[in-house]
């Protein structure tokens, strides 16, 4: 019995140790706005074997250990770099650092702590858009889905940052009117006043179905300005009036989704090419197109304006066939289906 303590003890005695230079690092007042702050612990092995640290566990995310990964001779030192993020922690901290190794005590606490001072909070600019004189809450303005014969009205924020005083007004589109303020198509805007620029998209008075995109221009004492306020809406159909028997007796858009027009010879001088796409109309009434809307200048569609109950009717449709290649762009079909009034399709070709 005496022989097995005394071989226990030789054997816990040629266990590593582990002893660290500090267990606990006081970060002090921080800054949030400086970032990451790093301290390291230094720890020496004072066993008679090498010793290996299994892992090193924070109890925050926002807490990032390195450590040394290599065996540890006895005598010899390691480190733990310990990297703390303060960003959006304002406030006194304490964190955790777990070390689990094959030393005589195989589990060690390390500790940092410290206040995050916050960062300053810049005030918002509510007027971050500025033309000359004038600044507006926003450069732009989406109406969204606008029907068609309707009217759709917005405001827009404005205030006079800079100058003494201007007079402002608006110059637009027939279909866009926009006023300073409710009341009046100019008004004299003092330094520091604020007012409410009212927008109008006249479905009634536009002639286009579907995106549209206009811009609205300040005039500032008379003088028209170089930047404008773009102004966007979708105008669509008004399918919502129709009776049972309107639905029943609807156009029917029939197209395919994907159409491949073929092959084409380059033909740099001419630059275009003629080619065709069939439309049918499977309902009863006659069917409308309303608009083609295609997103570039490689392609040209010339639709009918309407089709017979019944009937197909051949689509021009203008390739440029000055560009060598392989092309495949949507093309949108507005109609007055009310089952699809929006048709996508896919045309493909190739010039060689």
């Amino acid at each position: 019995m005496l022989m097995g303590i005394l071989m226990a003890g030789m054997l816990t005695a040629q266990e590593p140790v582990i002893k660290f230079d500090k267990t606990t690092h006081d970060f002090g007042k921080i800054n949030e706005a400086d970032g990451r702050v790093t301290t390291v612990f230094t720890f020496r092995n004072e066993g008679m074997s090498p010793l290996v640290l299994n892992n090193v566990r924070a109890s925050c995310g926002c807490t990032t250990p390195k450590w040394t990964k290599e065996p540890v001779e006895p005598g010899q030192e390691g480190q733990i770099t310990v990297t703390y993020n303060p960003n959006g922690r304002p406030g006194h901290f304490q964190k955790t650092i777990t070390v689990t190794s094959n030393a005589k005590e195989t589990t060690a606490k390390l500790f940092i702590k410290g206040e995050v001072i916050p960062k300053t909070v810049k005030p918002v600019d509510k007027f971050p858009v500025k033309m000359g004189d004038l600044s507006l809450a926003e450069g732009s303005m989406d109406f969204g889905d606008v029907t068609k014969g309707g009217q759709v009205s917005r405001t827009l924020t404005y205030t006079n940052e800079k100058v003494d005083s201007f007079l402002l007004s608006f110059t637009s589109d027939n279909y866009v009117v926009a006023y300073p303020s409710f009341d009046r198509p100019e008004l004299m805007v003092q330094k520091g006043q604020k007012g409410e620029m009212k927008i109008l998209f006249d479905a009634i008075a536009c002639n286009q179905y579907g995106p549209v995109e206009t811009a609205v221009y300040p005039v500032i004492n008379g003088k028209k300005g170089a930047e404008p306020i773009v102004i966007r809406a979708n105008v669509v159909e008004d399918f919502s009036k129709l009776s049972e028997a309107d639905k029943m007796n609807a156009p029917i858009l029939v197209i395919n989704d994907a159409i491949d027009l073929g092959t084409f010879r380059l033909n740099a001088k001419k630059g275009n090419t003629k080619t065709t796409i069939q439309l049918a109309n499977a309902g009863q009434n006659p069917l409308m197109v309303r608009r083609v809307v295609t997103t570039s200048e490689k392609i040209h569609v010339i639709p009918p304006k309407s089709i017979r109950s019944g009937k197909k009717s051949n689509v021009q449709v203008n390739i440029r066939t000055a560009d060598a290649g392989t092309f495949e762009l949507p093309v949108t079909f507005i109609t007055n289906d009310p089952k699809q009034p929006v048709k996508k399709v896919t045309l493909r070709w190739t010039v060689q």
